[in-house]
């Protein structure tokens, strides 16, 4: 399907945006392509097979087919994205004096956790100074001084309803699908929930419409990325169409390649060698940060993190694009390269630039290193490199406190309050300075001896001196300020009350060559008040199970709007391979012989392979 040729006005190809075939499948429906908000239609009675699904205050039209892709484990993101643009929406129309009212919600609720005291703290958001907005925004309504918002791959265009429908101070949602199908139904789903007055459909190719609006006066507030795969084929356009200041959302779901199964496509892909190791996870979010932050460099612009998750099966980040030539000047000593030690697991950061304030003027010069010999320090094995990643902080906390602060004061509002309530959480007690950490798991695995629980360990760091924190992006994860030195140390005084038999140990072993040091401080296992984190004293749902069989990425959407196939019938087909090798030369038969298909095969009828003609290519022919 080749892509529709574009407008002369870029506004109007999201008013009128689908094609024939489009407009004649929403006929078929009995509904018009788009509306007005004063002849909001209601749709004519289901077709055949046809089945409406809810969610949050959404219900959505799906084929019996299931035409177009849609994940029900993404609730979490689609609520968090609500919640985030809310809360983004909350703070810029302030500036533009329109307040924003949310259903449900009465005053801003904060809840604390600190030390002193287990109840719920309630205060009301007040700035100091800041003058009384006299103009409302609600949910569901039109507001001129609102959003523009962007969802370039819309589906069946689920997230744009719940946008309209649960995020106030709107002014338009274009929801966007390459195919015509789904452009169709997105038509179909906003007049369905009466939001069409807010809702555009538009049928075209993401990139090219993006690049279309980049212009100073016709950019999004808001892009929503939220792509099968990678995104990095969108973000040139997203980084140039997205206003000043304005927020982009990327979710990646190519976590093989983010997390350094194939660390040469994540160059190829994101600027970035992956590399496999514990920390994957956060390395993926800092790897699709420094991607951003390189093309948006391109155009004199930055990017300010706002919230960087990684859930389930995916990484989704929330950024705040900005221009500034004498800022993306600090773009170099934001990234930096990781040196890994593949024997131990020991990192280490080495910075790719660095930048020094001389008074009135701010000097750049290259970073000096490495940070590490050719050998690790502490189990004399080599170093694997990757990066470069963005080392700086993944979360603006200010930020993350308030979205916390409307979730846990409005539980009714998302399904998966919860979690967001626990996630966030966590969120918020990491630190903020220290990229990357260690899990409890590795560090005893490491030296063969059993695992230490995670408040010694963590009361062991804390008598040191040094910061420790969770990472919401794994469990029994170590987060500390503490060189590798010092948590070798503390694990070589864990071995002495918990010796491992090191007759068994093999001297060019990692865990032979760290017990023969003995260690240069004392630690205490004492388990300190201060080591259980709130999130976890208060048993918030952090990690939770699998929700459901088969919950990860589904089978993706064919270019004409269709699912390829069944994912479990091709699972079956691709997968245990080795565990039904064959033994008899006879079974060699019931495979088409290749030589023969290119016209090479000299065997003849003695060829142990098939020369049937290739039944499934026939049926293709046919």
């Amino acid at each position: 399907m080749e892509p529709l040729k574009a407008c002369q006005d870029p506004e109007a190809s999201t008013i009128n945006p689908l094609s024939t075939a489009a407009k004649s499948s929403l006929a078929d429906a009995g509904l018009t392509p788009s509306g007005t908000p004063g002849e909001q239609g209601s749709p004519a009675g289901l077709s055949p097979g046809e089945t409406v699904f809810k969610e949050g205050k959404a219900s959505i039209l799906f084929p019996s087919a299931n035409e177009v892709f849609y994940n029900p484990v993404q609730e979490f993101n689609r609520d968090l994205t609500c919640a985030v643009i809310t809360e983004f929406a909350r703070d810029v129309l302030a500036q533009r004096g329109v307040k924003v009212l949310v259903p449900g919600e009465t005053e801003r609720v904060v809840v604390s956790l600190s030390e002193e005291t287990n109840e719920v703290d309630v205060k009301t958001d007040k700035k100091n100074g800041a003058e009384e907005p006299h103009l409302t925004a609600t949910v569901g309504e039109k507001c001129e001084r609102g959003l523009r918002v962007l969802e370039a791959l819309a589906a069946s265009g689920l997230r744009s309803v719940r946008f309209a429908l649960e995020v106030p101070g709107l002014q338009s949602i274009t929801a966007n699908d390459f195919s015509t199908k789904a452009a169709a139904l997105i038509a179909r789903n906003a007049q369905y929930n009466k939001v069409d007055h807010l809702l555009q459909a538009s049928c075209r190719d993401a990139s090219m419409l993006m690049y279309e609006m980049r212009g100073k006066k016709e950019r999004y507030d808001v892009i929503d990325l939220d792509p099968y795969g990678s995104p990095t084929c969108f973000l040139d356009a997203a980084v140039q169409a997205i206003g000043e200041g304005g927020l982009l959302c990327v979710t990646c779901t190519d976590m093989a390649v983010l997390a350094g199964s194939s660390g040469e496509t994540c160059y190829s892909k994101y600027g970035s060698f992956s590399i496999k190791a514990k920390y994957c996870h956060e390395m993926a979010l800092r790897v699709i940060l420094h991607s951003l932050d390189q093309r948006a460099g391109v155009y004199q612009r930055y990017i300010q993190p706002l919230l960087s998750v990684s859930v389930d099966f995916y990484i989704r980040v929330f950024v705040r694009v900005f221009t500034g030539q004498a800022t993306v000047k600090n773009s170099a000593s934001k990234q930096a390269l990781v040196y890994s030690c593949v024997g131990c697991g020991s990192f280490h950061l080495q910075k790719m630039g660095r930048r020094t304030n001389n008074g009135k003027h701010m000097k750049y010069s290259a970073a000096t290193g490495p940070p590490v010999g050719p050998e690790c320090d502490h189990c004399g094995q080599r170093h694997q490199l990757g990066g470069p990643i963005w080392a700086e902080p993944i979360h603006d906390f200010d930020f993350v406190q308030r979205v916390l602060y409307s979730a846990s004061g409005n539980p009714s509002r998302f399904g998966t309050s919860k979690r967001i309530e626990g996630v966030l959480s966590m969120v918020t007690e990491e630190l903020e300075d220290v990229p990357l950490y260690y899990t409890m798991d590795s560090l005893s695995n490491t030296i063969h001896c059993n695992t230490p629980s995670m408040l010694q360990f963590r009361s062991a760091l804390l008598h040191a001196g040094h910061r420790v924190s969770l990472s919401h992006a794994c469990k029994n994860t170590i987060k500390t300020d503490a060189p590798p030195a010092v948590l070798w140390d503390i694990m070589r005084c864990w071995e002495k009350t918990n010796p491992v038999k090191r007759e068994k140990l093999s001297e060019t072993s990692p865990a032979f060559k760290i017990l023969s040091t003995e260690p240069s401080l004392e630690a205490c296992f004492t388990v300190r008040e201060d080591a259980n984190p709130q999130s976890r004293k208060h048993h918030l749902k952090r990690f939770q199970l699998n929700p459901q069989a088969f919950w990860g990425p589904k089978a993706r959407a064919k270019t004409g709007g269709g699912i390829s196939c069944n994912l479990q019938d091709k699972r079956k087909k691709c997968q245990n391979k080795r565990k039904n090798q064959i033994t008899d030369s006879s079974q060699l038969k019931n495979f088409p012989c290749k030589k023969f298909k290119q016209g090479s095969c000299t065997h003849g009828d003695q060829c142990c392979y098939s020369h049937e003609p290739d039944q499934a290519h026939q049926d293709k022919m046919e």
